[in-house]
């Protein structure tokens, strides 16, 4: 199981949300099929067929807990896979 594998499994059940690299975050969403845009220090993913936005910042080369529970609530909302 390759390391973006063990993320999307470490999200879903609901382990550290403040122990999640931000580098490994964004990558996870880029293979979940999100599309990415930067602003400044935003990260900013969207997908066809997901209502939500994801805006996430980085803060110590983490994810914040509430961004990263925000990722698993669409993960789990519109039941998206990690793509082989």
């Amino acid at each position: 199981m390759g390391r973006l594998e063990k993320l999307y499994e470490h999200i879903l059940m609901h382990r550290s949300d403040a122990n999640v690299p931000f580098d490994a975050l964004c990558a996870l969403l880029k293979r979940l099929g999100f599309d990415e845009r930067i602003k400044g220090g935003h990260h900013i993913f969207t997908m066809d067929g997901v209502e939500e936005i994801l805006n996430l910042q980085p803060k110590d080369g983490k994810g914040k807990p509430y961004q990263v529970k925000q990722v698993r609530d669409a993960i789990l909302k519109y039941q998206i896979r990690i793509k082989g």
